[in-house]
């Protein structure tokens, strides 16, 4: 017996959505996936919350994924939305809008049901099961942290350091760094708190848009191939390679380099220094790229 279930993944830069049929045994098969670069958290400010167009950019995409899944028939949909509408003074009235636009309702998840779904996706994936995994999602608008011991989370915790925040909000690479190292010293913190401790086996893995990105851009790919990218494995200088590769390029420039993906052309710099700084504050000269996260997790969790 199998389910057909419709998950959304609303994010402050992709949208996404994936329609799978989900077995008794918690496996899912792919029916279809879609995914388009809404950049919903373009343009926010503290005052007004989500600008006019990108909310106009997430109306058009909503459409587009409630017609998709009419035609393929879901029995359930679980959508949610994140950093961007969660931290917005008009995100209620966006998603009271959106749902009676498109019949399509957005839940406003926070950073520790993130991690916790994220998590789920991510295990689902994942090609051996770790005793103990740090797992770091790279949003828009957030990055959550998860440390796990098998299928429990041990520490979950949600951070303001999003690729279009830092993009949008910060003048240069130094100012993104001192805002990254600042926010990882706050992260320490509250670990030491919890008395977290890593055991020697732990597996550092990179989910979302810009580890995906880095792992292609490292593969050279000129079509995305999530089979490729899934469970591959990225060393720290392969990552500080790609980033001196780019940082001295415009943004248009990138966007020559196989792999890179147009509407992460500016961002990429931002997920790159999280990406890098977090390798160095723990210590790893390497992390594991997953291709699964959120988006899984909907299907394969309960917790939403």
């Amino acid at each position: 017996m199998s389910r057909r279930i419709a998950a959304i993944d609303f994010g402050t830069n992709t949208a996404r959505l994936l329609i799978a049929d989900l077995f008794d045994d918690g496996q899912f098969e792919q029916v279809a996936l879609q995914r388009t670069i809404v950049r919903l958290g373009g343009g926010f400010s503290r005052e007004t919350g989500l600008a006019e167009d990108a909310m106009q950019r997430a109306r058009t995409c909503l459409h587009q994924f409630a017609e998709t899944i009419r035609k393929h028939g879901a029995d359930t949909v679980r959508a949610v939305a994140t950093s961007a509408v969660r931290d917005a003074v008009n995100g209620p009235a966006f998603v009271e809008q959106m749902t009676q636009e498109t019949g399509i309702r957005l839940g406003v998840i926070d950073g520790l049901t993130e991690g916790h779904v994220t998590l789920a996706g991510v295990l689902a994936g994942l090609d051996q099961q770790p005793e103990q995994v740090l797992l770091f999602d790279v949003g828009g608008g957030s990055t959550e942290y998860t440390i796990a011991r098998g299928t429990c989370p041990l520490f979950v915790h949600s951070l303001p350091l999003g690729v279009v925040r830092l993009t949008e909000g910060k003048p240069d690479p130094a100012a993104m760094a001192d805002k990254i190292g600042r926010e990882l010293d706050s992260l320490q913190q509250q670990m030491a708190q919890a008395q977290i401790t890593f055991s020697p086996n732990i597996q550092l893995v990179g989910t979302a848009g810009t580890a995906t990105t880095l792992a292609a851009i490292s593969l050279e790919m000129t079509e995305y191939d999530y089979r490729k990218v899934n469970n591959s494995i990225l060393e720290q200088q392969e990552i500080q390679r790609i980033y001196d590769l780019l940082a001295p390029l415009s943004p248009e420039q990138r966007l020559s380099i196989a792999g890179l993906e147009k509407g992460r052309e500016d961002l990429i710099i931002a997920g790159s220094l999280i990406t890098l700084l977090t390798l160095k504050r723990f210590g790893f000269t390497s992390m594991k790229v997953s291709d699964y996260g959120l988006l899984e997790g909907l299907v394969v969790s309960d917790q939403v």
